[in-house]
């Protein structure tokens, strides 16, 4: 594999020490969000673990996971605290969040088992390919928009399938705008997935081709 360096001096010499930084406020916020992870699962599961319905804090702190979220990112190119960790963590912590979120969805019979099957295989094929591009050398590309997009919408969907799980019109609004957003979202991580592996198959290509 060729490595092409360019000139820069200082400038890119910073600018790979700000890529290499671990404690930065982004990434901070970023480990806090995957504290918040089983913190989020046990509070969905609690009924059915014959304990109160703590349904409110759970989707309190998946409101906060959002919010940081989009914290996190902003706050990263607006300090220039851009990093390889922050690439790592962030979409960590967002497919960690979707996973607890589809155990205790389904878990209390909320959404069927073959969206978390769905949702699944997607993650799968993308582990495959991080794997493959690790084997190469290369660093998984970064997360695209259309990944972001899908995100979003799944974020949105699951909190509101989580309302529904109950009486009321407004659980009844809650069902139709968060299967609405559930089913966007589906189409719209595959869809991400699909580019990703486009991206994989150019970079492993063009390794050989340079080889």
């Amino acid at each position: 594999m060729e490595v092409h360096e360019t000139s820069g001096g200082a400038a890119d010499g910073a600018s790979a020490d700000a890529r290499s930084r671990v404690l930065t406020v982004p990434n901070l916020l970023s480990a806090a969000r995957l504290v918040g992870v089983p913190v989020f699962l046990w509070l969905i599961l609690s009924p059915v673990f014959d304990g109160p319905n703590r349904d409110g804090w759970a989707l309190a702190v998946l409101a906060l996971s959002g919010v940081s979220d989009w914290l996190d990112g902003r706050l990263a190119r607006r300090w220039n605290q851009v990093s390889e960790l922050g690439r790592l963590l962030d979409p960590a912590a967002d497919r960690l969040y979707i996973l607890a979120t589809l155990v205790g969805l389904t878990w209390r019979d909320i959404i069927p088992w073959w969206m978390v099957a769905l949702l699944l295989a997607r993650d799968l094929m993308l582990l495959i390919g991080v794997w493959r591009l690790n084997r190469a050398g290369w660093a998984p590309p970064q997360v695209n928009f259309l990944g972001k997009a899908a995100t979003f919408c799944l974020m949105y969907a699951f909190p509101l399938l989580l309302l529904s799980d109950g009486t009321g019109w407004v659980s009844s609004l809650a069902a139709i705008f968060g299967w609405a957003f559930a089913g966007w979202g589906s189409a719209l991580y595959w869809w991400a997935g699909m580019l990703y592996v486009v991206q994989v198959r150019r970079l492993l290509t063009a390794g050989t081709t340079a080889d």
